[in-house]
């Protein structure tokens, strides 16, 4: 059952330049953003990392994987060229990167989770004016948090693009099994990598096929980033760009202790569990769903699902045919042309 949108959120805003991350820029005119507020909201202290060009003051809210992720992890290529032209907001979502707070199974949930994208958005609203306006992005995880926002409340929103998300982690774990097996079979066809793909049958001999398991389903998603290595080694997808954030770069004691933290309350509530496929129809913003062909972790299948789903009667599927799960790193270039042609339609 969905908890009702808290109207009034408690919310501390600290404006504060180029914070943890990077050489800083004292510049920080609309155009020339580099800055990281806190979003306070229900028990967490959450920061968002703010760059790029906002003098139109449209943004483009990125909401990371994970869920344990990192919103500066996006940085690369592709957003570069979209920093170029709009505010990039890099968040770090509720348990994740470098947010704060001592987290009860009660203070973690999707519908809390989506809550403070909310925030976020009266956040930027109070710092840069109500005129602000938004575009929300989703990998991943976040394709999960994007789709539990937006029915929260859309009006806040320009467009939804969603990259790889997981909408459905519900049946994520029987699509991996009939996608491992489509996938071998054609890639020892082709003669590709054979004992890799024949190693993959063995594996999954070993999982349950009928019931979902938290473990069986943590061996498949690490088999599907192996296998996406894989399918780089054999020239399929693109040799993939390493950004310029590293693990490092963080707190390591905050960013290792909210992975575990974070995974260890949310898991059992979204694998087997979590679907928001039937609810799709009730998104009608613009829409942009970007998928890597090859996508091992959240395969195809799942691309044209949300795009046969979505209620928007303004939407575009787009596949992206050297990639696997990260489009933005390995077709950098195509991913950005894409992200700006649809900002710049409706924005």
């Amino acid at each position: 059952m969905k908890r009702p949108l808290v109207h009034t959120f408690k919310i501390v805003v600290l404006a504060i330049a180029a914070l943890l991350l990077n050489a800083c820029s004292n510049d920080h005119t609309l155009g020339n953003l580099d800055a990281t507020v806190f979003v306070r909201h229900k028990g967490a202290d959450m920061p968002a990392y703010i760059k790029g060009n906002a003098e139109e003051k449209v943004f483009l809210i990125t909401l990371h994987g994970g869920p344990g992720g990192l919103g500066l992890g996006f940085r690369g290529k592709a957003f570069q060229q979209i920093e170029a032209n709009y505010g990039v907001v890099y968040f770090d979502q509720r348990g994740s990167g470098m947010s704060q707070g001592n987290y009860s199974e009660d203070d973690v949930t999707i519908d809390l989770m989506a809550e403070d994208v909310l925030a976020l958005v009266k956040v930027i609203k109070r710092i840069y004016g109500n005129d602000s306006r938004f575009f929300l992005l989703g990998h991943s995880w976040g394709g999960a948090l994007g789709p539990a926002t937006l029915l929260k409340d859309q009006s806040e929103f320009l467009g939804w693009i969603n990259v790889d998300g997981s909408h459905d982690p519900k049946d994520l774990y029987f699509e991996y099994i009939r996608n491992f097996e489509r996938v071998a079979a054609a890639q020892i066809e082709l003669g590709n990598s054979v004992p890799f793909w024949e190693s993959v049958y063995d594996e999954l001999d070993k999982v349950d096929q009928n019931t979902v398991s938290l473990d069986d389903f943590n061996r498949l998603n690490i088999l599907a980033f192996d296998a996406e290595t894989y399918l780089n080694d054999d020239g399929l997808i693109n040799d993939e760009e390493s950004g310029n954030v590293n693990v490092s770069d963080y707190n390591v004691l905050t960013f290792f202790w909210n992975i575990f933290k974070i995974q260890s309350i949310l898991d059992d509530d979204l694998i087997g569990e979590l679907s928001f496929t039937e609810q799709l129809s009730e998104i009608t913003l613009p829409s942009l769903v970007l998928w890597g062909r090859y996508d091992m972790v959240v395969p195809e299948f799942y691309a044209q699902e949300a795009f046969d789903n979505l209620g928007s009667g303004e939407k575009k599927l787009v596949i992206f045919e050297r990639s696997g799960h990260s489009p933005m790193f390995s077709e950098p270039n195509k991913f950005a042309e894409e992200v700006l042609q649809f900002m710049g339609q409706y924005k």
